[in-house]
């Protein structure tokens, strides 16, 4: 069946912007149906444990093809031409960047009595990092990404400012690339040094405490042809030394053995120790190891030698380290751990776990602040050094908070909270009195008061109770009738929480529901959450989000006409399986830069690293489970599928842009009714992070424009009746 179904339909060579038009089935819902670049078809079987699977659009993996390109720019035209013919796209970019045109602040952080943290003024396409000496100082720019290319695609990527405040290093990212540039700039003069550091990727730097240099991670530089696609193997810890080109940088190490094997390195807030943290691929759980930088020429030293549990260094006390983990802790626990006798039965612990899920610990005024999760939203705790409660933090509302950063001997902190109608405000935290006063607030132009946020707890298919969060304007009919977007993830120990978005907001103003289902896979309620929606279990996230999708219909906040589903990366391997699976249950679908070739994914860039997640096509048992729900692989010809709108970027060397681009293939060819099956691929940009503020403006308004005809929002509520 899987063969038919990737050979059915539209056989033809490819040659220019040829056109074939699919027929609309009684299925239908109506309209006329969309014409597509026609796509070649190659003979390309590949087998697996005695299987047969037909790839006939193999030839798609090589986005370096005249031939792909030449697709790609096809395709695109009928994108473009299918979004320019939606008469209210241009009102919602118009709301949307009126929207967008608010001032956002990050957390601010001290280093040796200075303050730094980024500014957007609203429409900048990049933040802007600035540095002062006292809160009440005029803030000083100290880097403008936005003066980096004109377009600004070139994004700050990372940044850390050495001990005594003379250097900071910051690295930058092209076009939504993973691959990094590291330069080093002198904070008084705002010039740059001459150091220069290529081929960085998944790391940030951490300086030794005289200030002479930093360690980070890289790896060893690809073949131009496959810097963003190659597979990235074996990546080394190296420390840079101030004024010193990149070839003499220092390998402190790497283990040319395991060549899954990643590392992260993280000098003590006392300057003796180098913490070293390994991990293999996206697995939670890691090993550690140590230096002692005060002894020249010591050796790394094994404190955890097995991936048995995932662990982040705190703090220290000398000798004594203190580490966040989920050994025998499946919410998360703190330890403290003697590097003398490290052995496990030597541990102290600190924090216990809790019911609620520790995801964050940090270390100031010689009191631990501890982070929980309570069903996906935050919750945050001050204790003293042996655990006990000093005194809840409170919060504004139901929200997420991140920050809490900064030294034992320091008396204040800085964090943010934000909620799903509370634009981002950053809080300055008084750790001796245990006041909050707010340090940035930013003004939108809307009303909070018109807008409701409520948790529902719904049953997904195994009898496992899920959340959700259901976010509208207040005074929400329940009659079937509201446009829904609902979005999930539900992969690699990510929690989705409460947070403002001007996007969403806009969706709201349309008169559209949002809801954010917390779906096993997840970390909201710890490990144990996290791996049932892992390999062999997988599908149990899919049926969480389907799960989602049937309360919302049967308590009548939507109807299938009115239901539009969304989700990006692992988010868009969930929405492919969704609108496979249950195809009938939706009107729109909206997949983002998704991993949706569950047989071939670990063969490009870190893609081998999700198989702690996946599982992998070469094991047979995981095989059957990944080819059943496999989005590429599960497209019916003849079947009626959602309008689709299917997004990826032509630089996203995270999940590359051939699993979009076989999958519109194949969607295309299997098509049956009229709904369209689009792919919008996007020039410059990449997985998502660091795409300016234009760019994103852009995608949203063609987001929301695409929904509000596939959902007809325009036309009356009974419709949704029918």
């Amino acid at each position: 069946m899987r063969h038919a179904v990737l050979v059915a339909s539209l056989l033809a060579a490819f040659g220019g912007p040829a056109l074939a038009q699919a027929q609309a089935p009684a299925c239908a819902p109506g309209g006329t149906p969309t014409t597509y670049p026609v796509t070649k078809k190659v003979e390309q079987q590949d087998m697996y444990h005695g299987t047969s699977i037909a790839d006939p659009y193999r030839w798609l993996e090589d986005a370096n093809s005249a031939e792909t390109k030449e697709w790609v720019d096809a395709q695109n035209k009928v994108t473009q031409a299918y979004l320019g013919q939606i008469g209210e796209r241009s009102a919602i970019k118009e709301r949307l960047t009126k929207l967008w045109n608010y001032e956002r602040y990050s957390v601010p952080y001290k280093e040796s009595g200075r303050y730094f943290y980024s500014r957007n003024d609203g429409l900048q396409n990049q933040a802007v990092l600035y540095t002062m000496k006292s809160l009440s100082d005029e803030p000083r720019l100290l880097l403008d990404p936005n003066t980096l290319a004109a377009d600004g695609t070139v994004a700050l990527a990372g940044s850390a400012v050495s001990p005594d405040g003379k250097y900071l290093a910051y690295g930058t990212a092209a076009s939504g690339s993973d691959w990094n540039e590291w330069k080093v700039r002198d904070i008084d003069t705002g010039k740059d040094l001459d150091d220069h550091l290529k081929w960085v990727k998944f790391s940030g730097a951490s300086w030794t405490k005289d200030g002479k240099g930093f360690f980070y991670s890289r790896y060893d530089a690809p073949e131009e042809s496959a810097k963003l696609a190659g597979i990235n193997y074996f990546q080394k810890l190296y420390y840079h030394k101030i004024g010193t080109p990149q070839g003499e940088d220092t390998l402190v190490y790497d283990r040319p053995d395991e060549k899954e094997w990643g590392f992260g390195g993280e000098v003590s807030n006392d300057g003796k120790y180098l913490i070293i943290t390994a991990y293999k691929g996206s697995a939670q759980k890691s090993r550690m190891f140590y230096k002692d930088l005060t002894k020249p020429g010591s050796k790394v030293v094994p404190l955890i030698d097995n991936f048995e549990a995932f662990y982040n260094f705190i703090d220290n006390d000398g000798p004594v380290f203190y580490f966040s983990t989920d050994k025998n802790a499946t919410r998360s626990r703190l330890v403290a751990i003697d590097i003398r006798k490290p052995a496990e039965k030597r541990w102290k612990e600190i924090i216990p776990e809790t019911a609620q899920t520790l995801v964050g610990v940090s270390l100031v005024n010689n009191q631990f602040i501890a982070e929980y999760l309570a069903d996906a939203r935050s919750v945050v705790k001050v204790m003293d050094r042996k655990g006990k409660l000093v005194r809840d933090i409170a919060l504004p509302g139901i929200g997420s908070v991140s920050g809490f950063d900064g030294k034992r001997g320091d008396s204040e902190t800085f964090y943010s909270f934000t909620g799903f109608t509370n634009p981002t405000t950053t809080y300055r935290l008084d750790m001796k009195t245990g006041a909050s006063t707010v340090f940035r607030k930013p003004t939108v132009d809307f009303d909070p008061d018109a807008y409701e946020t409520r948790q529902q707890f719904y049953t997904s298919r195994d009898g496992t109770k899920v959340p959700m969060f259901i976010v509208s304007k207040k005074g929400l009919k329940l009659d079937g009738s509201n446009p829904t977007y609902l979005y999930g993830y539900g992969g690699f120990n990510v929690s989705l929480t409460p947070g403002f978005s001007t996007a969403n907001l806009a969706w709201m103003e349309m008169g559209g529901v949002y809801v954010v289902a917390n779906l096993r896979g997840g970390g909201e309620y710890g490990q144990g959450w996290h791996t049932a929606g892992t390999k062999l279990h997988k599908q149990n996230v899919f049926d969480d989000f389907i799960g989602a999708a049937e309360w919302l219909v049967a308590n009548k906040v939507t109807s299938p006409a009115k239901l539009a589903i969304g989700g990006g990366s692992n988010g868009g391997l969930l929405v492919g399986a969704a609108m496979t699976q249950r195809p009938e249950l939706f009107a729109a679908a909206i997949p983002q830069v998704g991993v949706l070739d569950m047989l071939r994914f670990h063969k490009f860039t870190i893609g081998w690293a999700w198989i702690s997640d996946y599982g992998s096509s070469d094991n047979a048992d995981e095989f059957k489970a990944l080819v059943k729900y496999s989005p590429l692989h599960n497209l019916k010809a003849g079947s009626c599928y959602p309008a689709t709108m299917i997004t990826t970027a032509d630089h996203d060397d995270r999940v590359v842009p051939a699993h979009s681009f076989k999958f519109a293939a194949a969607a295309q060819a299997a098509q049956a009714g009229a709904a369209p099956i689009l792919i919008r691929i996007d020039v410059k940009a990449g997985h998502g992070a660091g795409k300016p503020t234009t760019k994103l403006i852009e995608e949203v308004a063609d987001r929301w424009g695409f929904l509000s005809r596939a959902l007809r929002m325009n036309e009356p509520a009974k419709v949704a009746a029918k």
